[in-house]
């Protein structure tokens, strides 16, 4: 087994995840390198980002760098293909992950059995542990919505689907990062703020190495982020 990172940014929609993955001078986002991404998106629709059909490519099974799939098995056989036999690619991208949960489920609503929810999990898990065994220079971010939980502390969670995947997986233990998502709003300068949590802060249950990220609060941008990835990695 090869050790690459399995990072999550987790957020409800609108919080910054997919901004997170371009570059965008103008809002100070260095994101991934286009030329070195390689993004799979669940659910669909169209990336929030200027001109994003002429750089990601669809994938045809050798050539491109964009796969459109919410089928476990076709998901991970093109991240197995592209550790494999594609060195340009540095970075994964599974966009909006928890549809490969909902969808699969609303195809399967009207079965009574309870097999179903252990046909879910398993191809959560499959393509997850996929992620966790590429290249070694492979990072795989796996953007997906939060949702709340309520307790005597209230706290946030990745949006699954039942109790399998919650219960018996326990999702965080995979991830080497585990990022959440906060917005605010700024009265006196009229502006919001999206930032990455990166270690828990009483309601966001985000976690990273001890001394990886030097702020609790750091810019939604997942170059950043990979740069202190290898920065630690590295002892930099």
């Amino acid at each position: 087994m090869t050790e690459s990172c399995l990072i999550g940014a987790v957020g409800p929609v609108g919080s910054g995840k997919s901004t997170s993955l371009f570059p965008e001078p103008a809002l100070d986002i260095i994101g991934l390198n286009p030329k070195e991404t390689f993004i799979i998106n669940i659910a669909g629709k169209p990336l929030p980002f200027r001109g994003w059909r002429n750089i990601y490519s669809p994938f045809d099974g050798k050539a491109g760098n964009y796969l459109t799939s919410e089928n476990a098995d076709v998901i991970s056989k093109a991240m197995s293909y592209v550790s494999e036999n594609r060195p340009d690619i540095k970075n994964i991208v599974l966009e909006d992950f928890q549809y490969l949960l909902s969808f699969e489920l609303i195809e399967k609503a009207l079965r009574k059995d309870w097999d179903k929810w252990n046909e879910i999990a398993m191809h959560c898990m499959r393509v997850l542990n996929v992620g966790r065994k590429l290249r070694s220079d492979i990072k795989t971010f796996v953007l997906a919505h939060s949702e709340d939980v309520e307790g005597f502390e209230p706290t946030k969670k990745i949006k699954t689907v039942g109790k399998m995947v919650d219960e018996r997986i326990e999702l965080p233990g995979l991830f080497t990062v585990l990022l959440y998502t906060k917005v605010t709003w700024n009265e006196s300068q009229k502006k919001t703020s999206y930032e990455f949590v990166t270690n828990r802060d009483g309601v966001y249950p985000a976690k990273s190495p001890y001394g990886m990220f030097k702020e609790l609060y750091i810019p939604n941008d997942l170059g950043y982020v990979s740069k202190c990835i290898d920065d630690y990695e590295n002892d930099k």
